[in-house]
Protein backbone atom coordinates (compact mmCIF):
# COMPACT_ATOMS: atom_id res chain seq x y z
CA UNK A 1 0.00 0.00 0.00
CA UNK A 2 1.40 3.44 -0.85
CA UNK A 3 2.16 5.77 2.03
CA UNK A 4 0.96 9.35 1.60
CA UNK A 5 2.21 12.39 3.45
CA UNK A 6 -0.29 14.16 5.70
CA UNK A 7 -1.96 16.90 3.65
CA UNK A 8 -3.25 20.12 5.13
CA UNK A 9 -6.48 21.29 3.45
CA UNK A 10 -6.78 18.36 1.04
CA UNK A 11 -10.06 18.24 -0.92
CA UNK A 12 -12.19 15.69 0.96
CA UNK A 13 -15.68 16.01 -0.50
CA UNK A 14 -17.30 17.70 -3.48
CA UNK A 15 -21.08 18.14 -3.55
CA UNK A 16 -22.72 19.29 -6.80
CA UNK A 17 -26.44 19.96 -7.25
CA UNK A 18 -28.22 21.09 -10.43
CA UNK A 19 -25.08 22.17 -12.28
CA UNK A 20 -25.25 21.97 -16.13
CA UNK A 21 -26.18 18.27 -16.65
CA UNK A 22 -25.50 17.17 -13.07
CA UNK A 23 -28.55 16.74 -10.86
CA UNK A 24 -26.84 15.54 -7.68
CA UNK A 25 -23.33 14.20 -7.07
CA UNK A 26 -21.67 13.58 -3.71
CA UNK A 27 -18.00 12.79 -4.21
CA UNK A 28 -15.58 11.58 -1.53
CA UNK A 29 -11.91 11.92 -2.39
CA UNK A 30 -8.73 10.47 -0.94
CA UNK A 31 -5.05 11.44 -0.89
CA UNK A 32 -2.79 10.32 -3.68
CA UNK A 33 -3.51 10.11 -7.40
CA UNK A 34 -7.17 9.92 -8.53
CA UNK A 35 -8.45 9.76 -12.10
CA UNK A 36 -11.81 10.50 -13.75
CA UNK A 37 -12.59 8.65 -16.95
CA UNK A 38 -15.61 8.15 -19.17
CA UNK A 39 -17.02 8.54 -22.65
CA UNK A 40 -16.59 11.86 -24.44
CA UNK A 41 -19.34 14.23 -23.36
CA UNK A 42 -20.13 12.31 -20.17
CA UNK A 43 -19.32 15.34 -18.05
CA UNK A 44 -15.77 14.66 -16.82
CA UNK A 45 -14.64 18.28 -17.16
CA UNK A 46 -17.94 19.52 -15.71
CA UNK A 47 -16.67 18.33 -12.32
CA UNK A 48 -13.63 20.55 -12.70
CA UNK A 49 -15.81 23.46 -13.82
CA UNK A 50 -18.03 23.02 -10.75
CA UNK A 51 -15.03 22.99 -8.43
CA UNK A 52 -13.64 26.08 -10.17
CA UNK A 53 -16.96 27.82 -9.46
CA UNK A 54 -16.73 26.90 -5.77
CA UNK A 55 -13.21 28.37 -5.81
CA UNK A 56 -14.52 31.76 -6.95
CA UNK A 57 -14.62 31.30 -10.72
CA UNK A 58 -17.06 33.22 -12.90
CA UNK A 59 -20.55 31.87 -13.31
CA UNK A 60 -23.93 32.94 -14.64
CA UNK A 61 -27.44 31.59 -15.06
CA UNK A 62 -26.29 29.25 -17.85
CA UNK A 63 -24.65 26.90 -15.31
CA UNK A 64 -28.03 26.16 -13.66
CA UNK A 65 -29.49 22.83 -14.77
CA UNK A 66 -32.63 23.13 -16.94
CA UNK A 67 -35.72 23.23 -14.76
CA UNK A 68 -33.80 23.92 -11.53
CA UNK A 69 -33.96 27.10 -9.47
CA UNK A 70 -30.28 27.22 -8.58
CA UNK A 71 -26.92 25.49 -8.87
CA UNK A 72 -25.28 24.65 -5.53
CA UNK A 73 -21.64 23.51 -5.22
CA UNK A 74 -19.87 22.76 -1.93
CA UNK A 75 -16.22 21.76 -1.56
CA UNK A 76 -14.90 20.59 1.80
CA UNK A 77 -11.18 20.62 2.52
CA UNK A 78 -9.94 18.54 5.44
CA UNK A 79 -7.38 19.82 7.91
CA UNK A 80 -5.95 18.99 11.30
CA UNK A 81 -7.07 21.38 14.08
CA UNK A 82 -4.45 24.06 14.57
CA UNK A 83 -2.82 23.30 11.21
CA UNK A 84 -0.45 25.98 9.97
CA UNK A 85 -0.05 27.26 6.45
CA UNK A 86 -1.06 30.15 4.18
CA UNK A 87 -4.73 29.09 4.01
CA UNK A 88 -5.02 28.71 7.79
CA UNK A 89 -3.41 32.12 8.32
CA UNK A 90 -5.74 33.69 5.75
CA UNK A 91 -8.81 32.17 7.41
CA UNK A 92 -7.75 33.51 10.80
CA UNK A 93 -6.92 36.97 9.46
CA UNK A 94 -10.28 37.24 7.69
CA UNK A 95 -12.27 35.71 10.59
CA UNK A 96 -13.45 32.65 8.66
CA UNK A 97 -11.69 30.06 10.82
CA UNK A 98 -13.31 27.28 12.86
CA UNK A 99 -12.23 24.97 15.66
CA UNK A 100 -11.97 21.96 13.36
CA UNK A 101 -9.51 23.73 11.07
CA UNK A 102 -11.38 22.47 7.98
CA UNK A 103 -12.51 24.68 5.11
CA UNK A 104 -15.99 24.60 3.60
CA UNK A 105 -16.45 26.58 0.39
CA UNK A 106 -19.94 26.98 -1.06
CA UNK A 107 -21.21 28.76 -4.16
CA UNK A 108 -24.85 29.19 -5.12
CA UNK A 109 -26.03 30.69 -8.43
CA UNK A 110 -29.74 31.03 -9.13
CA UNK A 111 -31.46 30.94 -12.51
CA UNK A 112 -31.46 34.74 -12.63
CA UNK A 113 -27.64 34.79 -12.46
CA UNK A 114 -27.44 36.01 -8.85
CA UNK A 115 -24.51 34.56 -6.94
CA UNK A 116 -23.89 33.86 -3.25
CA UNK A 117 -20.63 32.68 -1.71
CA UNK A 118 -19.84 31.21 1.71
CA UNK A 119 -16.67 30.26 3.59
CA UNK A 120 -17.26 27.97 6.58
CA UNK A 121 -20.93 29.00 6.53
CA UNK A 122 -20.14 32.73 6.63
CA UNK A 123 -21.17 34.95 3.72
CA UNK A 124 -18.16 35.91 1.58
CA UNK A 125 -17.40 37.50 -1.79
CA UNK A 126 -16.35 35.67 -4.95
CA UNK A 127 -13.03 37.54 -4.72
CA UNK A 128 -12.45 36.07 -1.25
CA UNK A 129 -13.25 32.60 -2.58
CA UNK A 130 -10.70 33.11 -5.36
CA UNK A 131 -8.03 34.39 -2.98
CA UNK A 132 -8.46 31.42 -0.64
CA UNK A 133 -8.98 28.95 -3.49
CA UNK A 134 -5.58 29.77 -4.99
CA UNK A 135 -4.01 28.51 -1.74
CA UNK A 136 -5.98 25.25 -1.84
CA UNK A 137 -6.17 24.07 -5.46
CA UNK A 138 -4.07 24.52 -8.58
CA UNK A 139 -5.93 23.67 -11.82
CA UNK A 140 -4.04 22.87 -15.03
CA UNK A 141 -6.54 23.04 -17.88
CA UNK A 142 -6.55 20.94 -21.05
CA UNK A 143 -5.57 24.02 -23.08
CA UNK A 144 -2.74 25.02 -20.74
CA UNK A 145 -0.15 24.27 -23.43
CA UNK A 146 -1.62 27.00 -25.63
CA UNK A 147 -0.83 29.67 -23.04
CA UNK A 148 2.81 28.56 -23.09
CA UNK A 149 3.09 30.20 -26.50
CA UNK A 150 2.46 33.64 -24.98
CA UNK A 151 5.38 35.63 -23.60
CA UNK A 152 3.37 37.02 -20.70
CA UNK A 153 2.27 33.53 -19.61
CA UNK A 154 5.88 32.31 -19.79
CA UNK A 155 7.04 35.18 -17.56
CA UNK A 156 4.24 34.61 -15.04
CA UNK A 157 4.96 30.88 -14.93
CA UNK A 158 8.69 31.46 -14.30
CA UNK A 159 7.98 34.00 -11.54
CA UNK A 160 5.40 31.70 -9.96
CA UNK A 161 7.74 28.70 -10.07
CA UNK A 162 10.47 30.70 -8.33
CA UNK A 163 8.14 32.42 -5.84
CA UNK A 164 8.91 35.84 -7.32
CA UNK A 165 5.32 37.16 -7.48
CA UNK A 166 5.89 39.74 -4.73
CA UNK A 167 9.13 40.91 -6.36
CA UNK A 168 7.33 41.26 -9.70
CA UNK A 169 4.58 43.31 -8.04
CA UNK A 170 7.21 45.55 -6.44
CA UNK A 171 8.80 46.14 -9.86
CA UNK A 172 5.42 46.95 -11.44
CA UNK A 173 4.61 49.38 -8.61
CA UNK A 174 7.98 51.12 -8.84
CA UNK A 175 7.64 51.43 -12.62
CA UNK A 176 4.16 52.93 -12.29
CA UNK A 177 5.35 55.55 -9.78
CA UNK A 178 8.39 56.46 -11.90
CA UNK A 179 6.47 56.78 -15.16
CA UNK A 180 3.66 58.80 -13.51
CA UNK A 181 6.18 61.41 -12.36
CA UNK A 182 7.90 61.34 -15.74
CA UNK A 183 4.57 62.12 -17.44
CA UNK A 184 3.96 64.92 -14.96
CA UNK A 185 7.34 66.43 -15.75
CA UNK A 186 6.72 66.08 -19.51
CA UNK A 187 3.31 67.73 -19.17
CA UNK A 188 4.82 70.59 -17.21
CA UNK A 189 7.46 71.17 -19.86
CA UNK A 190 4.73 71.20 -22.52
CA UNK A 191 2.20 73.29 -20.62
CA UNK A 192 4.44 75.52 -18.52
CA UNK A 193 2.38 78.68 -19.29
CA UNK A 194 -0.91 77.05 -18.36
CA UNK A 195 0.59 75.81 -15.10
CA UNK A 196 1.82 79.32 -14.30
CA UNK A 197 -1.62 80.84 -14.92
CA UNK A 198 -3.28 78.22 -12.75
CA UNK A 199 -0.78 78.87 -10.00
CA UNK A 200 -1.46 82.63 -10.12
CA UNK A 201 -5.22 81.99 -9.91
CA UNK A 202 -4.80 79.74 -6.90
CA UNK A 203 -2.47 82.23 -5.19
CA UNK A 204 -5.11 84.98 -5.53
CA UNK A 205 -7.90 82.73 -4.20
CA UNK A 206 -5.83 81.50 -1.25
CA UNK A 207 -4.80 85.10 -0.49
CA UNK A 208 -8.45 86.23 -0.40
CA UNK A 209 -9.40 83.47 2.02
CA UNK A 210 -6.27 83.95 4.10
CA UNK A 211 -7.08 87.66 4.53
CA UNK A 212 -10.65 86.88 5.61
CA UNK A 213 -9.42 84.09 7.95
CA UNK A 214 -12.78 82.49 8.62
CA UNK A 215 -12.54 80.02 11.50
CA UNK A 216 -14.47 76.73 11.73
CA UNK A 217 -17.85 77.38 13.39
CA UNK A 218 -17.46 81.18 13.18
CA UNK A 219 -20.46 81.69 10.88
CA UNK A 220 -22.87 80.12 13.39
CA UNK A 221 -21.36 82.05 16.29
CA UNK A 222 -21.42 85.47 14.63
CA UNK A 223 -24.95 84.88 13.25
CA UNK A 224 -26.14 84.18 16.76
CA UNK A 225 -24.37 87.27 18.11
CA UNK A 226 -25.90 89.44 15.38
CA UNK A 227 -29.37 88.17 16.23
CA UNK A 228 -28.82 88.98 19.89
CA UNK A 229 -27.37 92.47 19.28
CA UNK A 230 -30.02 93.47 16.74
CA UNK A 231 -32.80 92.51 19.16
CA UNK A 232 -31.13 93.83 22.33
CA UNK A 233 -33.83 96.45 23.12
CA UNK A 234 -36.61 93.89 22.67
CA UNK A 235 -34.75 91.35 24.81
CA UNK A 236 -34.14 93.86 27.63
CA UNK A 237 -37.73 95.05 27.59
CA UNK A 238 -39.13 91.51 27.60
CA UNK A 239 -36.86 90.32 30.39
CA UNK A 240 -37.71 93.40 32.54
CA UNK A 241 -41.46 92.82 31.98
CA UNK A 242 -41.11 89.23 33.10
CA UNK A 243 -39.16 90.33 36.18
CA UNK A 244 -41.84 92.92 37.07
CA UNK A 245 -44.65 90.38 36.81
CA UNK A 246 -42.82 87.85 38.96
CA UNK A 247 -41.29 90.02 41.70
CA UNK A 248 -41.05 93.79 41.13
CA UNK A 249 -44.58 94.91 40.24
CA UNK A 250 -46.13 97.53 42.51
CA UNK A 251 -49.43 95.64 42.47
CA UNK A 252 -49.13 92.12 43.90
CA UNK A 253 -46.28 90.38 41.97
CA UNK A 254 -46.69 86.62 41.49
CA UNK A 255 -43.87 85.73 43.87
CA UNK A 256 -45.40 87.79 46.72
CA UNK A 257 -48.83 86.27 46.12
CA UNK A 258 -47.37 82.74 46.11
CA UNK A 259 -45.45 83.42 49.33
CA UNK A 260 -48.62 84.68 51.05
CA UNK A 261 -50.56 81.68 49.75
CA UNK A 262 -47.93 79.27 51.09
CA UNK A 263 -48.23 80.85 54.55
CA UNK A 264 -52.04 80.51 54.53
CA UNK A 265 -51.99 76.90 53.35
CA UNK A 266 -49.28 76.14 55.91
CA UNK A 267 -51.48 77.29 58.76
CA UNK A 268 -54.44 75.35 57.39
CA UNK A 269 -52.30 72.22 57.01
CA UNK A 270 -51.47 72.43 60.70
CA UNK A 271 -55.22 72.05 61.33
CA UNK A 272 -55.88 69.41 58.64
CA UNK A 273 -53.02 67.23 57.35
CA UNK A 274 -54.99 66.50 54.20
CA UNK A 275 -53.77 69.89 52.86
CA UNK A 276 -50.10 68.95 53.20
CA UNK A 277 -49.86 67.62 49.60
CA UNK A 278 -51.06 71.02 48.37
CA UNK A 279 -48.38 72.74 50.44
CA UNK A 280 -45.72 70.32 49.15
CA UNK A 281 -46.71 71.22 45.57
CA UNK A 282 -46.70 75.00 46.14
CA UNK A 283 -43.38 75.31 47.96
CA UNK A 284 -41.23 74.09 45.00
CA UNK A 285 -43.12 76.48 42.72
CA UNK A 286 -42.06 79.38 44.94
CA UNK A 287 -38.45 78.19 44.85
CA UNK A 288 -38.51 77.87 41.03
CA UNK A 289 -39.95 81.39 40.66
CA UNK A 290 -37.20 82.75 42.90
CA UNK A 291 -34.58 80.98 40.70
CA UNK A 292 -36.19 82.62 37.64
CA UNK A 293 -35.84 86.05 39.31
CA UNK A 294 -32.12 85.44 39.92
CA UNK A 295 -31.64 84.33 36.29
CA UNK A 296 -33.50 87.34 34.87
CA UNK A 297 -31.48 89.77 37.00
CA UNK A 298 -28.26 88.09 35.83
CA UNK A 299 -29.36 88.28 32.18
CA UNK A 300 -30.32 91.99 32.46
CA UNK A 301 -26.94 92.66 34.01
CA UNK A 302 -25.18 91.25 30.92
CA UNK A 303 -27.37 92.38 28.03
CA UNK A 304 -26.81 95.93 26.88
CA UNK A 305 -27.31 98.03 23.79
CA UNK A 306 -24.03 98.16 21.77
CA UNK A 307 -24.55 99.83 18.37
CA UNK A 308 -20.81 99.89 17.64
CA UNK A 309 -20.45 96.13 18.10
CA UNK A 310 -23.61 95.57 16.04
CA UNK A 311 -22.12 97.49 13.09
CA UNK A 312 -18.88 95.53 13.44
CA UNK A 313 -20.73 92.20 13.41
CA UNK A 314 -22.85 93.21 10.41
CA UNK A 315 -19.71 94.17 8.47
CA UNK A 316 -18.16 90.75 9.25
CA UNK A 317 -21.30 88.89 8.24
CA UNK A 318 -21.46 90.71 4.93
CA UNK A 319 -17.77 90.01 4.20
CA UNK A 320 -18.16 86.27 4.91
CA UNK A 321 -21.40 86.00 2.94
CA UNK A 322 -19.98 87.90 -0.05
CA UNK A 323 -16.84 85.73 -0.15
CA UNK A 324 -18.86 82.51 0.12
CA UNK A 325 -21.01 83.62 -2.83
CA UNK A 326 -17.87 84.45 -4.84
CA UNK A 327 -16.38 80.97 -4.20
CA UNK A 328 -19.77 79.26 -4.68
CA UNK A 329 -19.76 77.55 -1.29
CA UNK A 330 -21.74 78.00 1.91
CA UNK A 331 -20.28 80.32 4.59
CA UNK A 332 -19.73 77.28 6.82
CA UNK A 333 -17.59 75.64 4.09
CA UNK A 334 -15.12 78.53 3.68
CA UNK A 335 -12.48 77.06 6.08
CA UNK A 336 -12.52 73.72 4.19
CA UNK A 337 -12.32 75.56 0.85
CA UNK A 338 -9.24 77.41 2.11
CA UNK A 339 -7.58 74.12 3.11
CA UNK A 340 -8.39 72.48 -0.24
CA UNK A 341 -7.14 75.38 -2.36
CA UNK A 342 -3.99 75.67 -0.23
CA UNK A 343 -3.24 71.99 -0.80
CA UNK A 344 -3.72 72.43 -4.58
CA UNK A 345 -1.39 75.41 -4.53
CA UNK A 346 1.29 73.51 -2.62
CA UNK A 347 1.00 70.58 -5.03
CA UNK A 348 1.22 72.89 -8.04
CA UNK A 349 4.14 74.74 -6.51
CA UNK A 350 5.98 71.44 -6.11
CA UNK A 351 5.01 70.38 -9.63
CA UNK A 352 6.11 73.67 -11.13
CA UNK A 353 9.63 73.28 -9.82
CA UNK A 354 11.17 71.60 -12.86
CA UNK A 355 14.52 70.89 -11.19
CA UNK A 356 12.79 69.31 -8.20
CA UNK A 357 10.61 67.26 -10.56
CA UNK A 358 13.63 65.96 -12.44
CA UNK A 359 15.42 65.11 -9.21
CA UNK A 360 12.39 63.22 -7.92
CA UNK A 361 12.03 61.44 -11.27
CA UNK A 362 15.67 60.33 -11.13
CA UNK A 363 15.14 59.09 -7.59
CA UNK A 364 12.10 57.01 -8.55
CA UNK A 365 13.93 55.65 -11.59
CA UNK A 366 16.78 54.54 -9.34
CA UNK A 367 14.31 52.79 -7.06
CA UNK A 368 12.78 51.00 -10.05
CA UNK A 369 16.16 49.91 -11.42
CA UNK A 370 17.14 48.61 -7.98
CA UNK A 371 14.14 46.31 -7.60
CA UNK A 372 14.15 45.38 -11.31
CA UNK A 373 17.82 44.34 -11.23
CA UNK A 374 17.16 42.29 -8.10
CA UNK A 375 14.31 40.55 -9.93
CA UNK A 376 16.54 39.96 -12.97
CA UNK A 377 19.13 38.14 -10.85
CA UNK A 378 16.47 35.95 -9.25
CA UNK A 379 14.94 35.20 -12.65
CA UNK A 380 18.31 34.18 -14.06
CA UNK A 381 18.79 31.67 -11.25
CA UNK A 382 15.22 30.36 -11.62
CA UNK A 383 15.52 30.14 -15.43
CA UNK A 384 18.58 27.88 -15.15
CA UNK A 385 16.88 25.57 -12.65
CA UNK A 386 13.64 25.34 -14.64
CA UNK A 387 15.53 24.66 -17.87
CA UNK A 388 17.46 21.79 -16.32
CA UNK A 389 14.36 20.27 -14.69
CA UNK A 390 12.25 20.37 -17.87
CA UNK A 391 15.13 19.02 -19.95
CA UNK A 392 15.39 16.04 -17.57
CA UNK A 393 11.64 15.44 -17.79
CA UNK A 394 11.76 15.57 -21.61
CA UNK A 395 14.10 12.57 -21.64
CA UNK A 396 11.44 10.53 -19.82
CA UNK A 397 8.73 11.73 -22.20
CA UNK A 398 10.33 10.23 -25.36
CA UNK A 399 12.21 13.39 -26.29
CA UNK A 400 15.66 11.93 -25.76
CA UNK A 401 18.43 14.39 -26.53
CA UNK A 402 16.01 17.29 -26.46
CA UNK A 403 16.59 20.31 -24.27
CA UNK A 404 14.63 23.18 -22.78
CA UNK A 405 15.95 26.60 -21.83
CA UNK A 406 14.53 29.85 -20.51
CA UNK A 407 16.02 32.88 -22.27
CA UNK A 408 15.95 36.29 -20.59
CA UNK A 409 16.19 38.83 -23.39
CA UNK A 410 17.05 42.40 -22.31
CA UNK A 411 14.37 44.97 -23.14
CA UNK A 412 13.54 48.58 -22.40
CA UNK A 413 12.46 49.18 -18.78
CA UNK A 414 8.85 48.07 -18.39
CA UNK A 415 6.36 47.15 -15.71
CA UNK A 416 7.40 43.51 -16.06
CA UNK A 417 11.10 44.28 -15.55
CA UNK A 418 14.24 44.61 -17.63
CA UNK A 419 13.87 41.41 -19.68
CA UNK A 420 11.41 39.40 -21.70
CA UNK A 421 11.06 35.71 -20.89
CA UNK A 422 11.22 33.31 -23.82
CA UNK A 423 10.90 29.51 -23.59
CA UNK A 424 13.29 27.79 -25.99
CA UNK A 425 13.26 24.13 -27.00
CA UNK A 426 15.46 21.82 -29.04
CA UNK A 427 13.62 18.65 -30.00
CA UNK A 428 16.77 16.64 -30.72
CA UNK A 429 20.39 16.52 -29.66
CA UNK A 430 22.70 18.87 -31.53
CA UNK A 431 19.99 21.34 -32.58
CA UNK A 432 19.90 24.94 -31.46
CA UNK A 433 17.04 25.76 -29.07
CA UNK A 434 14.45 28.00 -30.71
CA UNK A 435 11.27 29.68 -29.45
CA UNK A 436 8.69 27.13 -28.34
CA UNK A 437 5.97 28.44 -30.68
CA UNK A 438 8.17 27.98 -33.75
CA UNK A 439 9.56 24.47 -33.35
CA UNK A 440 7.31 22.33 -31.14
CA UNK A 441 4.72 20.08 -32.76
CA UNK A 442 1.35 19.55 -31.11
CA UNK A 443 2.49 16.35 -29.38
CA UNK A 444 5.81 17.83 -28.30
CA UNK A 445 4.08 20.91 -26.98
CA UNK A 446 1.65 18.79 -24.95
CA UNK A 447 4.53 16.77 -23.46
CA UNK A 448 6.57 19.88 -22.63
CA UNK A 449 3.51 21.51 -21.12
CA UNK A 450 2.90 18.47 -18.93
CA UNK A 451 6.54 18.38 -17.85
CA UNK A 452 6.38 22.05 -16.86
CA UNK A 453 3.08 21.52 -15.04
CA UNK A 454 4.47 18.64 -13.01
CA UNK A 455 7.68 20.48 -12.18
CA UNK A 456 6.02 23.75 -11.23
CA UNK A 457 3.41 21.86 -9.19
CA UNK A 458 6.16 20.08 -7.27
CA UNK A 459 7.49 23.45 -6.17
CA UNK A 460 4.17 24.83 -4.97
CA UNK A 461 2.69 24.42 -1.51
CA UNK A 462 -0.82 23.99 -2.96
CA UNK A 463 -2.16 20.71 -1.49
CA UNK A 464 -4.52 19.73 -4.34
CA UNK A 465 -3.47 19.65 -8.00
CA UNK A 466 -5.92 19.09 -10.84
CA UNK A 467 -4.96 18.13 -14.40
CA UNK A 468 -7.85 18.44 -16.86
CA UNK A 469 -6.89 16.38 -19.94
CA UNK A 470 -3.40 17.86 -20.05
CA UNK A 471 -2.33 14.53 -21.56
CA UNK A 472 -4.07 15.34 -24.89
CA UNK A 473 -1.85 14.51 -27.86
CA UNK A 474 0.11 11.87 -25.92
CA UNK A 475 -0.08 8.13 -26.37
CA UNK A 476 1.77 4.82 -26.24
CA UNK A 477 4.74 4.44 -23.94
CA UNK A 478 4.80 8.16 -23.25
CA UNK A 479 1.36 7.89 -21.71
CA UNK A 480 2.63 5.31 -19.25
CA UNK A 481 5.48 7.63 -18.26
CA UNK A 482 2.96 10.44 -17.77
CA UNK A 483 0.94 8.20 -15.47
CA UNK A 484 4.03 7.38 -13.41
CA UNK A 485 4.90 11.10 -13.17
CA UNK A 486 1.44 11.96 -11.87
CA UNK A 487 1.46 9.05 -9.44
CA UNK A 488 4.87 10.14 -8.15
CA UNK A 489 3.51 13.65 -7.72
CA UNK A 490 0.60 12.15 -5.77
CA UNK A 491 2.91 10.82 -3.10
CA UNK A 492 3.02 14.22 -1.40
CA UNK A 493 0.11 15.99 -3.09
CA UNK A 494 -3.49 15.17 -3.81
CA UNK A 495 -3.59 14.82 -7.61
CA UNK A 496 -6.87 14.69 -9.55
CA UNK A 497 -6.71 14.01 -13.27
CA UNK A 498 -9.34 13.89 -16.02
CA UNK A 499 -7.87 11.57 -18.64
CA UNK A 500 -8.76 9.54 -21.72
CA UNK A 501 -5.56 7.43 -21.58
CA UNK A 502 -5.73 3.91 -20.10
CA UNK A 503 -1.99 4.02 -19.35
CA UNK A 504 -2.58 7.05 -17.11
CA UNK A 505 -5.79 5.73 -15.54
CA UNK A 506 -4.15 2.44 -14.59
CA UNK A 507 -1.62 4.24 -12.40
CA UNK A 508 -4.26 5.85 -10.15
CA UNK A 509 -4.82 5.05 -6.48
CA UNK A 510 -8.51 5.96 -6.88
CA UNK A 511 -10.58 5.64 -10.05
CA UNK A 512 -13.95 7.27 -10.83
CA UNK A 513 -16.09 6.63 -13.88
CA UNK A 514 -18.25 9.44 -15.27
CA UNK A 515 -21.27 8.54 -17.38
CA UNK A 516 -24.51 9.97 -18.73
CA UNK A 517 -27.95 8.53 -18.18
CA UNK A 518 -31.44 9.54 -19.28
CA UNK A 519 -33.88 9.75 -16.39
CA UNK A 520 -37.52 10.59 -15.86
CA UNK A 521 -38.88 13.15 -18.29
CA UNK A 522 -36.15 12.36 -20.81
CA UNK A 523 -33.58 14.52 -19.03
CA UNK A 524 -29.94 13.61 -19.35
CA UNK A 525 -27.88 13.62 -16.16
CA UNK A 526 -24.24 12.99 -15.43
CA UNK A 527 -23.34 10.23 -12.95
CA UNK A 528 -20.07 9.38 -11.22
CA UNK A 529 -19.13 6.15 -9.47
CA UNK A 530 -15.96 5.00 -7.68
CA UNK A 531 -14.69 1.78 -9.27
CA UNK A 532 -13.59 -1.37 -7.50
CA UNK A 533 -10.89 -3.63 -8.97
CA UNK A 534 -13.29 -5.57 -11.19
CA UNK A 535 -14.98 -2.43 -12.51
CA UNK A 536 -11.59 -0.82 -13.14
CA UNK A 537 -10.63 -3.70 -15.40
CA UNK A 538 -13.78 -3.13 -17.44
CA UNK A 539 -13.24 0.64 -17.67
CA UNK A 540 -9.55 0.38 -18.63
CA UNK A 541 -10.51 -2.30 -21.19
CA UNK A 542 -13.13 0.07 -22.64
CA UNK A 543 -10.50 2.80 -22.88
CA UNK A 544 -8.17 0.35 -24.66
CA UNK A 545 -10.64 -1.28 -27.03
CA UNK A 546 -13.57 1.06 -27.48
CA UNK A 547 -17.18 -0.16 -27.50
CA UNK A 548 -16.47 -3.86 -28.01
CA UNK A 549 -14.58 -5.29 -25.05
CA UNK A 550 -12.85 -8.63 -25.68
CA UNK A 551 -10.97 -11.07 -23.49
CA UNK A 552 -7.75 -9.73 -25.00
CA UNK A 553 -8.51 -6.14 -24.03
CA UNK A 554 -9.49 -7.29 -20.52
CA UNK A 555 -6.20 -9.16 -20.23
CA UNK A 556 -4.31 -6.10 -21.40
CA UNK A 557 -6.26 -3.98 -18.87
CA UNK A 558 -5.35 -6.34 -16.03
CA UNK A 559 -1.70 -6.20 -17.07
CA UNK A 560 -1.75 -2.38 -17.07
CA UNK A 561 -3.35 -2.29 -13.62
CA UNK A 562 -0.94 -4.88 -12.28
CA UNK A 563 2.07 -2.92 -13.50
Amino acid sequence: MPIFKSLIHMLRTLSIHDFVIVDAIELELAPGFSVFTGETGAGKSILIDALALALGGRGDASVVRDGASKADITAEFAADPGAAGAAAAWLAANEFGNEEGSVLLRRVIDNAGRSKAFINGIAATAAQLRELGEMLVDIHGQHAHQSLLKADAQRVLLDSQAGLQDDAKAVAGAYKAWRALARQREEFETNARNVLLERERLEWQVGELEKLAVQPGEWAEISNEHSRLSHAATLIEGAQDALNVISESDTSPILSQLSSLNQKIGKLADIDEALKPVLEALEPAQIQLQEAVYALNDYLGRVELDPARLREVETRLEAIHSTARKFRVTPDDLPQEYQALSAQLRQLADASDLDALRAQEDKLKAVYLGVAQKLSKARAKAAKALGEAVTAAMQELSMAGGSFAVALNPCEPAACGLEQVDFLVAGHAGTTPRPLAKVASGGELARISLAISVITSSATATPTLIFDEVDSGIGGGVAEVVGRLLKRLGQDRQVLCVTHLPQVASQANQHFQVSKATGAGGRTASRIEPLDNKARVEEVARMLGGIEITAITRKHARELLAS
